[in-house]
């Protein structure tokens, strides 16, 4: 039989939508089932990690900040057009970045988007938002941060720090493999 660590993890990225309660009804479920995590683990836990690797992406010029409204985006990435904001400096992009960091009335104007490609066939691939700013305070980190992290972001890089080897996740995921790959890549992680 095989001797891994079942590691249950809350990727609680959006303050949002997030609330414990979900998490206490999702490890009672399991309960019901048998199943016992050996390590509970929240995304949360590595939102400075996070921030960082988001960083670095913005000054290897792998993101950018970008404002464009939510219906013109997806249209652009639809359509396979570049955003007006793909092709921003690094230092214009890291002020945003900033603003955002920030939670005022600029800051959530504003979101990062990974540079991964404008046309890709695969939709997933069209330079997804990884970051985006919300100042509501989050159920576990409070008013500490304003920015935090898409579930497509987190994912790749909390499973390499965790030494992550088998993923139960559902099928809608199946076409972003390749941009959970990219990520790993780009940001030079254990696979």
């Amino acid at each position: 039989m095989y001797q891994g660590t079942l590691i249950c993890r809350f990727d609680d990225t959006n303050p949002s939508k997030e609330k414990e309660e979900f998490q206490d009804a999702i490890v009672e479920d399991l309960a019901l089932m048998g199943i016992k995590p050996d390590k509970t683990t929240y995304t949360s836990d590595y939102f400075q990690e996070l921030y960082d690797y988001c960083v670095t992406l913005l000054k290897d010029g792998k993101a950018y900040a970008d404002d464009t409204e939510r219906e013109t985006m997806q249209h652009e990435r639809m359509h396979g057009i570049a955003s007006k904001r793909r092709d921003a400096t690094v230092d214009e992009n890291l002020a945003r970045f900033e603003e955002m960091k920030k939670g005022n009335d600029e800051g959530v104007m504003w979101c990062v988007r990974a540079k991964m490609s404008v046309d890709n066939p695969n939709k997933a691939m069209r330079d997804p938002v990884i970051y985006r700013c919300n100042p509501q305070p989050h159920h576990r980190t409070g008013t500490r941060w304003k920015v935090y992290p898409t579930y497509d972001f987190a994912c790749p890089i909390v499973d390499s720090t965790e030494g992550i080897t088998h993923a139960l996740r559902t099928m809608e995921y199946r076409d972003r493999n390749p941009q959970y790959n990219w990520m790993l890549d780009t940001l030079n992680l254990r696979k």
